[in-house]
Parts: structure tokens; C-alpha cells; sequence
């Protein structure tokens, strides 16, 4: 199979490393000179030396949808894997004709989120509260913040969307959404212009009742759901990779690049039982937009 990524960041480097281990021809398109075997300054000057089986789109959010439109314009054919969320902004795509597209949420991956999507399939769901926090200056220590898409509204960042993998795991958990209360914003000293804490209020098909916080703020970085059903209270931690059903606990070793390497696969088997599409993918940007209306207006706002 051969590889094409597009970005060569920490999340494009790591993508082209997973797929080289997996046994992929990796060539990567980057603006900047970097280190590796094969670099294309564009996507046009990659397709007319490479036929890759798949693309992965992992430069700014901002640019994704020109990279979608100029790949369709180009002639791609193969499978698109597009790192999370799929737009900055939610945009009107043209039909497109790639044999499947995917979005990067890699966490549906997770031990510990399929997991917890077995035992929900078998429970009545009546509450879930879910947090997310992790300190920005702290996130990436080989990069300045300030200098980072995530401090940047402009190119995607923001907390609602830097961190969305929530919502969208959320939404594969429970049927989707309903609608959505929201306060959020930036209020914080962080240097940045977007926003640093979002917290939600959502009714979805299989749970009434789900609060989420999402935030660049937490000095010492978490992740987890708690959740009540009709037999059971399961708390489920992914930075602890620990899923506890009332007090019996059962405990999972992810390392690093687990998820990743778990969605390639998936990618590369064309095994789309837990791969996130495009639809679905869209579905998070339209609750990403509904929140940001929802805490502007003060309302609920609707699907």
C-alpha cells in the first residue's frame, strides 16, 4: 500500500511513522524542508509522482476542505483519512469521488471506550458526565503555545474543537444529539485568541441527561466519563486506562501510539465498524457550531 500525508507537524510526522511501520510506501506533502525520504512541496506535484492508495489530510483544520477539493479536482480515487475535526468551519463539499473518506478520531479506538460502548449496549442510560482538560503551554513542550493552531481561531483552534474527539465519541456512544445548551469561551491569561473552556449540556437519543467540559486548563491533564445507568455506575478514565463498574475495576495498557496504529489498520483492512465517516464526522462539526450558537444566544439549539 502506498501513503500519501499531507502536513508534516507532530500529528503528520506520527501519522507517516504508524503507516511506514505497517508496511506503507509513505510520501508526504510539507511546505517547510523537512526530513524524510520522500517530500512533495504540494499535493499536485505528489500526485504526478505518486499513486497512493490513501491520503491523510493532516495540516490545519482551516485548510482541510482545499485539500478535499483539490484532491477530487486531481483525480483521487483511494481512501481519505482526514485528521479531527473535519472543518474549521462547516463547508458545502461538492460530490466526491474517493472510494471512502474517514475522520482521525482515534480515541473510538481506545480499550477503554470500547469497552465502555459494550457494557452501554446492554444498559438503559440515564446521566453522563464527561471531562476533558489538558494545560496548553504544557501540551506540546517542543513548540511555543502562542505559536500553535490551538491558539489560533483562525486555523481551528480553540478547546471545541481541538478536543473534539469528546463529542464525537459521545455522539457514537449514544445515538447522536438531540440538542445542545453551551457556555464557552476564552477566559483565561493564555495568549491565545480562541477559546480555552467550552462545557455543554446535551440530550441525546439513548441518554437524557449529558454534561461534558472541555478545557486547555487542567495543569495535571484528564479524560473520563461517569456514567449511571439503570444496573450500574461505570466510570471510565482513559488517561488511567481504567473502566470501573461500581467498585469492580478492570485496568487496560495503552501505549502511545495504540489508537493510531489500531485506526491504520482498520483504514488499511477497510474495517469501517468503529472508523468514524465523514457523515458522522460532519455531524460533530454541526454540534461544534450549534454549541457556539447555543452559548452566544443563551438557547437551546436543536439538530
Amino acid at each position: 500500500m502506498k501513503a500519501l500525508v499531507i502536513g508534516f507537524g507532530s500529528i503528520g510526522a506520527r501519522h507517516a511513522r504508524i503507516l511506514e511501520e505497517l508496511g506503507c510506501q509513505v510520501a508526504v506533502v510539507s511546505r517547510r524542508d523537512v526530513e524524510f525520504l520522500f517530500v512533495y512541496p504540494t499535493l499536485n506535484a505528489a500526485l504526478d509522482s505518486e499513486s497512493p492508495d490513501i491520503i491523510v489530510v493532516a495540516n490545519e483544520t482551516s485548510a482541510h476542505v482545499e485539500m478535499l477539493k483539490l484532491a477530487a479536482t486531481l483525480g483521487f480515487k483511494g481512501t481519505m483519512l482526514i485528521e479531527k475535526p473535519v472543518f474549521s468551519q462547516m463547508h458545502a463539499l461538492p460530490p466526491l469521488p474517493f472510494n471512502s473518506t474517514y475522520i482521525a478520531y482515534n480515541l473510538r479506538f481506545h480499550p477503554v471506550i470500547q469497552r465502555l460502548k459494550a457494557l452501554l449496549s446492554m444498559e438503559k442510560v440515564f446521566s453522563v458526565q464527561a471531562y476533558v482538560g489538558q494545560y496548553l503551554p504544557e501540551w506540546r513542550p517542543s513548540i511555543d503555545y502562542r505559536k500553535s493552531y490551538s491558539a489560533n481561531i483562525a486555523l481551528g483552534g480553540g478547546a471545541l474543537r481541538d478536543i473534539s474527539h469528546e463529542l464525537d465519541f459521545i455522539s457514537w456512544l449514544l445515538g447522536g444529539w438531540n440538542q445542545v445548551a453551551a457556555i464557552g469561551g476564552h477566559y483565561s491569561p493564555l495568549e491565545i485568541d480562541s477559546d480555552d473552556v467550552f462545557s455543554l449540556m446535551l440530550d441525546t437519543p439513548q441518554c437524557p441527561v449529558v454534561s461534558l467540559q472541555m478545557n486547555y486548563l487542567d495543569r495535571v491533564g484528564r479524560r473520563f466519563l461517569l456514567v449511571n445507568t439503570l444496573n450500574h455506575t461505570i466510570e471510565a478514565d482513559l488517561v488511567k486506562g481504567t473502566v470501573t463498574v461500581d467498585k469492580e475495576c478492570e485496568h487496560f495498557d495503552v501505549e502511545r501510539d495504540f489508537t493510531y496504529r489500531e485506526m491504520h489498520k482498520a483504514v488499511l483492512e477497510s474495517n469501517n465498524v468503529t472508523l468514524c465517516s465523514l457523515n458522522e464526522g460532519l455531524n460533530v462539526m454541526r454540534l461544534i457550531e450549534a454549541s457556539e450558537e447555543a452559548s452566544k444566544s443563551k438557547k437551546w439549539i436543536k439538530r
